[in-house]
C-alpha cells in the first residue's frame, strides 16, 4: 500500500512526446479513459491503476544521484523514461520483497503491459528472464450440502437471502450484489446476469422456493423507492449513455435502490470521486465487504461449518457440485 498522506494522482514531469498520445490529461486519468473506452469492470480500473502507482512510487525511493553533486535527485520518474528493466526489478520486488502470490504478480504485469502499450503507445519488449511467485497447484473448495445448509440457516435476515441465491443460482458474488429487478423473471423461473465475467451475459435459474421470500424483499425496496421519488430523489447511475438517452429512465422500479451512497468512478480529469449523491442501484444495497464479514461470521458461529475464507465463492461453487 501507499504511505499516508501521498498524492494519489502526482504530477510526473514532462518528457518527450513523441509516443504519447496528444492528451492533456494525466497519466493516470489517460489509463482511466483507455480502460472505459474498452469497457473493463470497475474492480480492473481500480486495480490497474493502483498498480501504476505502486510502480512509479517503488521507482521514485530509487532515484538516480543528482548530477550536480547534491546527493539524490527528487522527484517522480514517468513510465516513459523506463522500460522492460524497470518492471522486471518491480514484478521481483513483488516476489522477493512482498511475497506476493502468483496471480497478484500476474496482475501487475498485466497492469503494466496495459499501461505501456494500451496508453503510453510504447513496445515494452521483452522482459527476460525474472523471479516469478510460486504457484503451487490448489484444489477447488466446496461446500458439502450439510455445511451449506448450516451455514444459510445461521445467516440473519438479507444476508441469508442473498446466500441462498448464490447457493441455489450459482451467481458470483457482484453479480448478485449488483442483480436488478427487470432482469428478475418470476414467470420463467431466470435471472439474467448481466456484464458477467468476461463481460458476457447470460440466464441462469431462479430456484421456485426462494420466489416467495425474494417477492417479499422487493416490495419492502420498492416501499423504499416510492418514499425516495416522494422525497424528490430515487436517482440512481446507469450505465453508459442511457441516462442521456432516456433521462427519466433512472428513476425508474426496474433500477431500485436501498441506501445512499456516492458515485465510485469519478469523471476523467477532475481527479476526485463525483459529488452527486446516488442511490444503489443493486436489489440489495449492500456492500460486498459487509457480506464477506457477515458470511465469515455466521461460518465461525455454526460449530460444524468451516470458517475458512471466501464463503461466497464457495456458496456458489457448491451449487454445480451438489447437482452431480
Amino acid at each position: 500500500m501507499l504511505p499516508p498522506g501521498k498524492d494519489t494522482n502526482p504530477e510526473l514531469p514532462s518528457g518527450p512526446q513523441t509516443a504519447i498520445p496528444t492528451s492533456k490529461l494525466k497519466l493516470l486519468d489517460q489509463v482511466r479513459r483507455e480502460i472505459r473506452l474498452r469497457h473493463y469492470s470497475l474492480r480492473t480500473e481500480e486495480a490497474y491503476v493502483d498498480w501504476i502507482k505502486r510502480f512509479i512510487h517503488f521507482h521514485k525511493t530509487k532515484a538516480a544521484p543528482d548530477p550536480s553533486g547534491g546527493g539524490e535527485a527528487s522527484g517522480w520518474r514517468h513510465p516513459r523514461d523506463m522500460g522492460a528493466a524497470e518492471v522486471r526489478q518491480f514484478l521481483e520486488h513483488l516476489a522477493t520483497d512482498r511475497n506476493v502470490a502468483a496471480p497478484t504478480q500476474d496482475q501487475a504485469l498485466n497492469a503494466l503491459v496495459f499501461l505501456y502499450h494500451g496508453v503510453l503507445k510504447i513496445e515494452l519488449g521483452e522482459l527476460g528472464e525474472y523471479l516469478r511467485a510460486n504457484k503451487p497447484a490448489r484444489l477447488p473448495v466446496v461446500l458439502a450440502r450439510p455445511e451449506a445448509q448450516r451455514l444459510l440457516a445461521a445467516l440473519p435476515g438479507t444476508h441469508q437471502l442473498i446466500g441462498q441465491l448464490l447457493y441455489g443460482t450459482g451467481m458470483r458474488l457482484l453479480e448478485c450484489l449488483r442483480l436488478r429487478i427487470k432482469d428478475v423473471d418470476f414467470e420463467r423461473n431466470q435471472i439474467t446476469v448481466r456484464d458477467g465475467k468476461g463481460f458476457k451475459d447470460r440466464v441462469t435459474m431462479l430456484p421456485d422456493k426462494l420466489k416467495g421470500e425474494l417477492s417479499r424483499h422487493l416490495e419492502r425496496v420498492k416501499l423504499l423507492h416510492e418514499q425516495d421519488l416522494a422525497q424528490r430523489g430515487g436517482r440512481v447511475h446507469l450505465p453508459y449513455a442511457l441516462a442521456e438517452k432516456y433521462p427519466n429512465a433512472n428513476r425508474e422500479w426496474a433500477w431500485p435502490r436501498k441506501r445512499l451512497r456516492l458515485t465510485r468512478r469519478s469523471s476523467i480529469g477532475c481527479g476526485n470521486t463525483s459529488i452527486h449523491v446516488l442511490r444503489v442501484h443493486s436489489a440489495f444495497g449492500i456492500r460486498s465487504g459487509t457480506l464477506h464479514w457477515v458470511f465469515g461470521r455466521s461460518a465461525s458461529a455454526v460449530g460444524g461449518a468451516p470458517t475458512r475464507t471466501g464463503i461466497c465463492n464457495f456458496l456458489s461453487r457448491a451449487v454445480a457440485a451438489n447437482l452431480l
